[in-house]
Formats: structure tokens, C-alpha cells, sequence
């Protein structure tokens, strides 16, 4: 078992459409599914944390209205996934409930990770969720989503939601059981690749298009959620899904390919924090609130003196001490109106002023960076 399966307190396990659905009938792989359930309910008996990104509402749905074979026109597809998401979530209810469980489906767009204010509220949610011991099921929005709004593929909506929740282990169960130099079957010398520590145009240049007729990414779009992952601090993994309990069988025979990140999610979401976001604004802290940061709390509205610019919900903002020093950066919790309205009062009293139960702190710890001193 490797280390970085071992460690892992936050897994993200993406899941195709060929392993979940029977072709032939149109309906989920239900021996599969409960052996899959019974992986993670051990895996939150270890005390780790799990989200699932499936796919397989649109091959339901498209079975369920009777839609023919082959590339569906938009319309379509986006009416089969409304059909399918109805019997996607009933499959991951009914298999996690039998283990003790609960699913909680969860729909993205594009926007929902790529705007900041956005991205806040579905990390906030899918964060409660895993604090209330659910498992947060998410898939692509499609009966929303158009060409240009859209993920395109599972497999980068993993790795997104891997890095937006700051996971540390990706898991991409596949029909095949790693990355390897060319497709399997193709020529003699092909090998599988242990592990990978750096996504170099060799490596691009291996990955070939070996997805089945219902998964619409190849090992070209895994090696592209191998890229957003392992630049968020998250280790990524390529792994068979085909037989019962993959994930057990993940960590006791161990074939897969593992793409190794060279820093852990924290670090590099800080980094991100502090050194990407354009700032849209500044709240400056007083003395008592810039010692309670250096020792890694939250900022506090009581805590800060004034707030200027002209930021929203999600927007970065720089953290000055009261002499005008940077001290840190971070996303806000509150636009700048609503900030105003907070600063120097104390949290029980957001509510009565805002008129609605906002969270307690103006920038969360874990969405701030501090300069380091000296």
C-alpha cells in the first residue's frame, strides 16, 4: 500500500459510465455499485473523507426515453440526463444506504469551479456535507450545460472538484488499469508506467484515445486531469475499475499509475491565493486580530478596523495590519458593502444586521495566506 493512498485523509473517486452501467440493459451494475459503496464505507470507517464524481446520468436517461445509439444531439442529451439523474441518485442512495451512508447528489457547471463566488458556495457545501458524514455524488449539470459552458468530460470535472476541495488523492477508475506507453495491445513492447512525477510532452505525446463508446474522455483527457490535479497538491491515480471492490483492490494488489504532485493541496491553494488572484480590495486588522492570524485563526469581523475597494463574495483581498503593512491575502467571505456593515462587531451579530445567517468569519483561514516575516 503506497504512502500516498495511506495518508490520504481526502478522496476524490471518479467513475465511468462503462463501469456503472450495463450496456445491453441501459440500468446501473447494481452487484458493482454495492460492492463499491462497501469500499468507501471502510474507508470512512479509517476515518477518510470521500466524493464521488459519476457519470452515467445521460446513458440512463437515454435508455429510460428510448433515445437511439450513437452521438446525441444536444437536446437530447440534455433531456436524457434530466431523465437519468432521477435513477442515478436512487442507485447511490439505495447502495450507500445499505452500508450506513448517505448520498447527497451534487450538480456543477463550468462556472461553479471557475467563479470565485460561485466556487465558494459549492466548496461551503460540499464541505458541510463531508463535516455531516455524507458522500457528496456530483456530476456534470448536463441538463443545463451547453457546448460552451461545459466540462466536456468527467474526468476534468474530477480533478477539478479534487482541487477545489483541496483532496489529496484523485482516483480515476478506468477500463484499463494505468497509463501506459502506448494503448494496450497495440505493439509488444507496451508496459505500464508505475508512477509518473512529472507530466512531460513524452508523457503527452503517450496518451492515446482508449475510452469505450460511453466514456467520452481517453487517456488524453486523464492525463489533463492529472495536470489540474497535481498543480493543486493532489496525488492522482489511474486505476481499473472492472471488477467488484476497485478500490480494495487498489490497495492490496496495487496495479495502477500514480502521477505524483510535488506539494499538498494546502500549499498550493495558499500559493494560488497569494500569488494568482488579481486583488480587489483591502481590510485592514487591528493589532489583536493580526496576532490571532500569525496564530492560524480566521479573521473575524470584530477583529478588522475598516475595508476599502470594490470586492464581492469570493473576490481577494490583501490583509493589512493598522500601519499599513500587508500581512497576508485572502478571499472574502462578504462583498465589500456587506463588509462594511460586520466590521468591528461581533459574529452572533451578522445575522441581525445582514438580515440572513452568513458564515462567522469575514476571511476563513483556509482561504487566506500570511507573508512569511523577515
Amino acid at each position: 500500500m503506497r504512502q500516498e493512498w495511506i495518508s490520504a485523509k481526502r478522496i476524490v473517486i471518479k467513475i465511468g459510465s462503462s463501469l456503472l452501467i450495463d450496456t445491453e440493459a441501459g440500468t446501473p451494475k447494481t452487484e458493482w455499485l454495492d460492492a463499491l459503496a462497501d469500499d468507501i464505507a471502510k474507508l470512512h470507517a479509517d476515518g477518510k473523507e470521500v466524493i464521488v464524481v459519476s457519470s452515467g446520468a445521460i446513458a440512463l436517461g437515454r435508455n429510460a426515453l428510448k433515445l437511439p445509439k450513437g452521438r446525441l444531439k444536444l437536446e437530447d442529451s440534455q433531456a436524457a440526463a434530466a431523465a437519468g439523474q432521477a435513477d442515478l441518485a436512487h442507485a447511490y442512495g439505495g447502495a450507500f444506504r445499505k452500508c450506513g451512508l448517505v448520498a447527497a447528489q451534487v450538480l456543477l457547471t463550468l462556472g461553479d469551479t471557475e467563479e470565485r463566488r460561485r466556487y465558494l458556495n459549492a466548496r461551503s457545501t460540499i464541505t458541510t456535507l463531508l463535516k455531516l458524514g455524507a458522500v457528496p455524488v456530483v456530476n456534470e449539470n448536463d441538463t443545463v450545460a451547453t457546448n460552451e459552458i461545459r466540462y466536456g468530460d468527467n474526468d476534468r470535472l474530477a480533478a477539478r472538484v479534487a482541487s477545489m476541495m483541496s483532496a489529496d488523492c484523485l482516483v480515476l477508475l478506468s477500463d484499463v488499469d494505468g497509463f501506459y506507453t502506448a494503448p494496450p495491445g497495440s505493439s509488444s513492447d507496451v508496459r505500464r508506467l508505475d508512477e509518473v512525477v512529472e507530466i512531460s510532452p513524452e508523457i503527452e505525446a503517450m496518451a492515446g484515445d482508449v475510452g469505450s463508446d460511453l466514456s467520452r474522455g481517453g487517456m488524453v483527457t486523464k492525463i489533463e486531469a492529472g495536470k489540474i490535479a497535481v498543480q493543486a497538491g493532489t496525488h492522482m491515480v489511474i486505476a481499473s475499475g472492472k471488477g467488484l471492490n476497485p478500490l480494495h483492490a487498489l490497495t492490496t494488489v496495487g496495479i495502477a499509475t500514480w502521477f505524483l504532485a510535488h506539494s499538498d493541496p494546502v500549499t498550493a491553494r495558499k500559493r494560488w491565493i497569494g500569488g494568482t488572484l488579481e486583488l480587489r480590495g483591502v481590510v485592514t486588522v487591528d493589532d489583536g486580530a493580526a496576532a490571532a492570524l500569525a496564530s492560524g485563526n480566521s479573521l473575524l469581523p470584530a477583529g478588522v478596523i475598516s475595508a476599502e475597494g470594490r470586492f464581492d463574495r469570493g473576490d481577494a483581498v490583501a490583509i493589512h495590519s493598522r500601519d499599513g503593512v500587508e500581512i497576508g491575502r485572502g478571499l472574502a467571505a462578504f462583498g465589500q458593502v456587506e463588509a462594511e456593515a460586520i466590521i468591528g462587531r461581533k459574529s452572533s451579530e451578522i445575522a441581525d444586521i445582514l438580515g440572513y445567517v452568513g458564515r462567522p468569519e469575514l476571511i476563513h483561514r483556509d482561504d487566506m495566506t500570511l507573508n512569511r516575516k523577515g
